[in-house]
């Protein structure tokens, strides 16, 4: 295999092939990267910790094994035992957990290198932003809260990455940077060893430059295959606008339009998906169960911190909506009956194609974009993967999202990899 891309623009399967071939070691793929984190630093400020020399020491030292020498950024609310993780918090910048997260540790025995720890929105929750701006942009957010993680995939400086999504924290920020993501089923993956912000909804994800990149990870973290058609052709693709479609912005709406388009021309199905009007509440139920599960997750450091903690958490905590416990129990019971529904729904189809985000990234970095189109999958616990490829007026990235019933991960994933092919001729590449 022969390729004239400096070594860290790579995808993950390319770089992995050469490595394995003796025409690319670990320690200088880990180098090519580090260079660009020192070329564009300075500007995209992805990274919250970054130890060069250790960095490299630990690609000297990479376990053989799928992932071996591939370098790795990891959302700085997931622990890591030779980094600190700081959630991005005042409160805890000198915290070292001195573990590993589940996921963290299996990509390690498969090989994979941590390079670093990613910026976040503070506990990937409010409060303080990352300091990561857009790299197509640097006036605009990447989004959030895995701000770090989808831009660093974005501008060349790491091939994969790891975040998490309680609302829209992995997918918006894949749709604003233009690269591929997936939001697993939840519990799909281990999500022991990161911040708790709401158990029922958090689920680890991750990032990368291709498809086939995102598949190579679902099989590392065990992920059970699921048969995808072998091309556009006949497949069978539901167009759902969801219940949120009045917020879509003309890039979106632009977006799904031409998606649509270049399905029907490669000869897929198309069929429109109409949510019965239950899932109108489902932004509210998600609402009220996450803040709910806040209480919860946020009450130790409540106790220590109380008013310390940033005012909207401190609100949140204090519970100053008066939610009840009848409106948590009324929410619990809409999620359960529409995950069963929409599974049923969604049987039939391939796929779900639905939007990804209101549009464009915003100007930043303090608005980070709003999970609008993604609460009610990650409430449902569905699976969601980004597909990059198109963009709007500001020729800034749109992405649009594959969705489809619980434990359809895998056909997703590849399904996203024939759509971003046929939605993008190149991948875009920050200069």
């Amino acid at each position: 295999m022969t390729t004239s891309l400096s070594p860290n623009w790579l995808t993950a399967r390319e770089a992995l092939a050469l490595i394995e071939a003796g025409d690319l070691t670990p320690v200088a793929l880990m180098d090519a990267c580090l260079d660009r984190w020192r070329a564009r630093d300075a500007e995209v400020r992805a990274w919250t910790h970054l130890d060069p020399e250790a960095a490299l020491a630990r690609a000297e030292d990479a376990t053989p094994g799928p992932l071996h020498g591939l370098p790795v950024g990891v959302k700085d609310i997931l622990y890591t035992e030779e980094m600190p993780t700081s959630f991005n918090s005042p409160h805890f910048q000198d915290h070292w957990p001195n573990i590993d997260a589940a996921a963290v540790a299996m990509l390690r025995k498969a090989g994979a290198v941590m390079m670093g720890k990613l910026d976040t929105v503070e506990f990937a929750v409010n409060g303080r932003r990352a300091a990561t701006m857009n790299p197509h942009d640097l006036t605009r957010t990447p989004g959030g809260s895995s701000s770090g993680s989808a831009a660093a995939v974005a501008d060349g400086q790491v091939p994969v990455s790891l975040g998490t999504q309680t609302g829209g924290s992995v997918i918006r920020p894949a749709s604003y940077c233009g690269v591929y993501a997936i939001k697993p089923t939840w519990n799909l993956v281990s999500h022991e060893g990161f911040k708790v912000c709401a158990a029922s909804f958090d689920t680890l994800g991750w990032y990368a430059r291709s498809a086939e990149d995102l598949d190579l990870l679902a099989e590392v973290f065990g992920i059970e295959d699921v048969p995808a058609p072998a091309s556009l052709q006949g497949a069978t693709i539901a167009i759902c606008r969801s219940p949120v479609w009045d917020k879509a912005e003309p890039a979106t709406v632009a977006a799904m339009a031409e998606a649509e388009a270049r399905l029907r021309a490669a000869g897929a199905e198309i069929r429109v998906l109409d949510l019965p009007p239950a899932f109108d509440g489902l932004t509210e139920a998600h609402r009220i169960i996450m803040q709910a599960e806040m209480r919860v997750s946020f009450l130790a450091e409540y106790r220590e911190l109380g008013e310390a903690l940033y005012p909207e958490m401190v609100s949140i905590l204090k519970n100053e909506k008066g939610d009840s416990r009848a409106d948590l129990l009324a929410a619990l019971d809409l999620a359960a009956a529409c995950r069963a529904e929409f599974d049923r729904l969604a049987a039939p189809f391939d796929a779900v194609l639905t939007p990804s985000t209101a549009g464009e990234a915003p100007v930043g970095p303090e608005n980070t974009g709003a999970a609008t189109f993604n609460r009610i999958w990650t409430l449902l616990h569905m699976p969601c993967v980004n597909v990059p490829g198109l963009t709007g007026p500001q020729g800034l990235p749109v992405g649009l999202t594959l969705t489809g019933p619980r434990y359809s991960d895998r056909r997703l994933i590849a399904l996203a990899g024939q759509l971003g092919s046929l939605l993008s001729q190149a991948p875009m590449r920050p200069q």
